[in-house]
């Protein structure tokens, strides 16, 4: 079975992204999505580190080691862009100024609800972070996931089993497999990835599958996944 790798599912999401909208990018594969804006589009990134206009990954040799994101990479920051501390980070979340927030997720399930932390992982402890925080907060809640586990056990379902982030918050979803929303109705598909059938989807997912009307095919540039 085809599937896009952590970086396609970035580049798909970054699509989505509208001018002017005010973006916060989670840990894990959402901090990849600055990388592949469409060129021309302004968004504005807010780190919750406390980096306003946060940019794509610093050129090799040309890195400054005090400007990082939350996932401690070293970035560029946007011209008009700024630094702010986490006391006022934490009151730009809280106070419903970011229009999306990306996020990854171990699970979710067809009503919205998010789980994408789980205090059982051994050294992780629980630790649900900022992800609380926006997932509450933003105005809308995208997620990058894997549609399955290693194992192959299905990561969207009909209720979650992990302990909740938030419930009923997520809009959107992009896996290795498929763009869906989450509407009233549960699951829908919009994208699937080459060579995937309607019945392999929903044989891989834990929920009943809606598929839209025009659902057509998910297709990205090639991009090597280093990591």
């Amino acid at each position: 079975m085809a599937k896009l790798n952590r970086l396609q599912m970035a580049w798909r999401a970054a699509q989505d992204l509208q001018e002017g909208m005010v973006v916060n990018l989670g840990l894990g594969m959402p901090v990849a999505c600055s990388d592949y804006v469409p060129a021309g589009r302004e968004i504005i990134f807010q780190s919750e580190n406390g980096v306003i206009s946060a940019g794509p990954l610093a050129a090799p040799g040309a890195a400054d080691p005090d400007l990082v994101d939350a996932g401690s990479r070293q970035i560029t920051i946007a011209v008009g862009g700024s630094v702010i501390d986490s006391t006022a980070s934490f009151a730009m979340i809280r106070g419903g100024h970011i229009d999306v927030t990306l996020l990854g997720a171990f699970e979710v399930a067809a009503n919205g609800d998010l789980a994408n932390w789980d205090s059982r992982i051994p050294d992780k402890g629980p630790l649900v972070g900022g992800a609380m925080d926006l997932a509450a907060s933003a105005k809308a809640v995208w997620v990058i996931m894997e549609h399955t586990t290693r194992k192959g056990a299905p990561r969207l379902l009909d209720r979650c089993t992990l302990p909740l982030t938030a419930p009923a918050c997520v809009k959107r979803i992009y896996t290795d497999l498929a763009v869906l929303s989450v509407t009233p109705e549960g699951f829908v598909v919009h994208e699937i990835v080459p060579g995937v059938s309607q019945a392999e989807l929903q044989a891989a997912t834990g929920a009943k599958l809606h598929f839209a009307p025009d659902c057509g095919v998910l297709l990205s540039p090639d991009i090597a996944d280093a990591g």
